[in-house]
């Protein structure tokens, strides 16, 4: 089944001259499935994350998320799609500095407010035990590893169950070990959890262990394979 379904979708900065930066793009991603969305910088590809996040607007076309035409959705509507649906996972953790990785994780769980104080902990650290980070959850950020980090920021990612999880350079910062971690844990949410990940990357090991590859060009899709 298909849970984003994009046709012709395309971003044009209103700058004078006008700025093209995604050109009529269509694909189709089904649940379950590991995406690497991969090009040279500058080529489009977090644009089209930002778009897929709902955190920009297409210009034109047309985006479906998990049968929901995104494109009507005011700013508000498309928060409370972002916090019930969706996770992201980028190059730097973003983590509160004053928080341990345990009230990290709450976060987005008690802002959506379906848990109780009791209720969101122990999700949390259901979700840092499935990371391996057991026991981290009383550290602050700076008191971990790059790695443990990153892993806090996917537990984050996955607070309120998400059907779409979306990286933008989620090894990026990361030595070799801990990538091939990170890419691991990413498949598994496809592969074992049936979530949808789609990754922009430049990391040739997120590509090969994906199950589709959006090779991006100057703002429009080269290839599918």
């Amino acid at each position: 089944m298909a849970l984003i379904e994009a046709s012709g979708l395309t971003r044009i900065l209103p700058v004078e001259p006008p700025v093209t930066l995604v050109r009529d793009v269509s694909f189709t991603i089904d649940a379950g499935k590991f995406v690497a969305v991969i090009g040279p910088s500058g080529c489009g590809k977090s644009s089209l994350l930002y778009l897929l996040g709902m955190l920009d607007r297409q210009t034109s076309g047309s985006l479906s998320f998990d049968g929901i035409d995104v494109a009507p959705l005011d700013g508000n509507q498309r928060a409370q799609l972002r916090l019930e649906r969706l996770g992201f996972v980028f190059q730097f953790h973003f983590l509160l500095p004053e928080f341990t990785a345990r009230e990290n994780v709450e976060l987005p769980i008690r802002r959506l407010g379906r848990l109780d104080r009791r209720e969101a902990r122990e999700k949390a650290m259901a979700l840092l035990a499935s990371m391996g980070l057991e026991g981290e959850s009383e550290k602050t950020p700076d008191k971990m590893s790059g790695g443990q980090r990153q892993r806090v920021a996917i537990a984050r990612a996955l607070a309120n169950d998400p059907k779409l999880v979306l990286g933008d350079e989620p090894t990026g910062n990361l030595d070799s070990v801990n990538s091939a971690r990170v890419i691991e844990i990413l498949r598994g949410l496809a592969r074992d959890q049936g979530r949808a990940v789609v990754c922009v990357t430049h990391d040739l090991d997120i590509a090969a262990a994906a199950d589709m590859r959006i090779h991006m060009l100057d703002g429009q899709i080269e290839k599918i394979d």
